[in-house]
């Protein structure tokens, strides 16, 4: 059901609106994203080499993403409960330092053993950093313009790819594929700012105080989810975010490793379209988010799937190298910019005292299955000579389907105004 915004000055521009408070909570949001896509996209960027240099097949690389993304649900759900149960900052700060450190240690792997398991645990930290990040910007934003800066923090994701692809093309050459995990552990650096210039959102610190003080403390928020009132809820969220990490896996997943086994582009050629595509993801994210705003949540992201729809088959099933460069940077704007309303659309789903642990689990859930799209499009390019463009294709089509599926039997939450009170129960 959609609750009205509360009463505000509409004449007042709504950049002026939020505090300064407001204004670092969501930075740290946005910058912890940011840092965290760098840190996983640059390993998008770096199959090949590191397939050549152990002596593996690009699919065995390929699934290294999978058990990176599917340990993120098991980072979520633990960062998730101790938001829920201490704080939205706390769990932050332990993410963003858990995955620069693996991401550091993994440029020093000996094997590809080595490498594999460290990038997987990487995946604990990545689930880590998203739930506390976005509940902490969310709650702590006004409800009026929640849809708009809730995109713009989800597109910040598509800035940390632009800077791993602009650092893949100026400094490959020279640090190789270990020199750009070792940058990874910059984004530790960012711990300092939150811990010293951000608080904790009111909403959330008041919920738990009467959580205390009416002896309602939800000690196992995991479970509280999928209890009656809210299991449909919980459900259609699942099936929402597999449809959603599946679009995305569809067109990031494998795009750098199709351009360099079958086209056999330089670096630069590779590094070109991901940085300009992502660069259109960000700026997509005010577009939708603002029309989010103004239209609501779900209409908008079908309308982002479907247009999806049109642009993937235009680059996918060519063979014209400029044809497929526009349009993969085409495609951010549309089906590439679909994960922007996570933010804002997911943490309005759900009451106070579950909304980390719903978010965290619902978004991570989805990775189940997205983090299934590179080695299975991988496996069957490979394996049975399809190419990677056609399982890319089917992969979106299908995520589209899905994801406009979920979103017919969902919610709408614009406008949504977050209370303090205590669930029914």
């Amino acid at each position: 059901m959609t609750v009205a915004v509360a009463d505000s000055q509409v004449a007042v521009p709504w950049w002026k609106e939020p505090t300064k408070d407001q204004w670092l909570a969501w930075f740290a949001g946005a910058f912890g994203w940011m840092l965290d896509a760098f840190d996983f996209t640059v390993f998008l960027l770096i199959m090949v080499p590191i397939a050549d240099e152990f002596g593996v097949s690009v699919t065995a690389v390929a699934s290294v993403l999978t058990m990176t993304l599917w340990l993120r649900l098991v980072g979520a759900v633990a960062s998730g409960w101790l938001a829920d149960r201490a704080g939205r900052k706390l769990p932050l700060m332990i993410s963003i330092l858990w995955f620069s450190a693996c991401n550091f240690i993994a440029g020093f792997s000996p094997t590809f053993t080595f490498l594999f398991v460290v990038r997987a645990l990487l995946g604990i930290g990545m689930g880590a950093e998203w739930p506390a990040g976005a509940t902490l910007a969310m709650e702590s934003w006004p409800a009026r313009s929640r849809g708009l800066m809730g995109a713009v923090m989800q597109g910040s994701w598509g800035i940390g790819f632009a800077l791993s692809s602009t650092a893949y093309w100026l400094l490959y050459d020279e640090v190789g594929w270990r020199g750009l995990l070792w940058i990874g552990i910059l984004p530790a650096l960012l711990c300092v700012y939150i811990r010293y210039f951000v608080k904790e959102p009111p909403v959330s610190v008041e919920n738990r105080k009467r959580q205390r003080e009416g002896n309602r403390e939800v000690r196992a928020p995991l479970t509280a989810i999928f209890r009656r009132g809210l299991l449909f809820n919980t459900l259609t969220a699942c099936w929402w975010m597999t449809g959603h990490m599946v679009i995305y896996y569809s067109i990031y997943g494998l795009f750098a490793t199709w351009l360099q086994t079958e086209l056999k582009v330089s670096a630069a050629v590779v590094a070109t379209p991901v940085l300009l595509s992502n660069l259109a993801v960000f700026g997509a994210a005010w577009a939708w988010g603002a029309t989010a705003d103004r239209i609501g949540r779900r209409p908008t992201l079908i309308i982002q799937a479907l247009t999806g729809c049109v642009v993937a088959p235009l680059y996918l099933l060519t063979g014209d190298l400029t044809l497929i460069l526009v349009g993969f940077v085409a495609q951010g704007f549309f089906g590439g910019s679909v994960p922007v309303l996570a933010p804002a659309y997911m943490t309005e789903r759900f009451p106070t005292e579950v909304r980390a642990t719903a978010s965290a689990f619902c978004y991570h859930f989805g990775l189940i299955f997205g983090a299934l799209v590179p080695p299975v499009a991988s496996y069957f390019a490979v394996e049975h000579h399809m190419g990677f463009a056609l399982p890319m294709l089917i992969g979106y089509l299908l995520g589209a389907a899905s994801l406009i599926s979920a979103l017919l039997l969902s919610p709408e939450t614009k406008g949504k105004v977050f209370v303090a009170d205590l669930m029914k129960v």
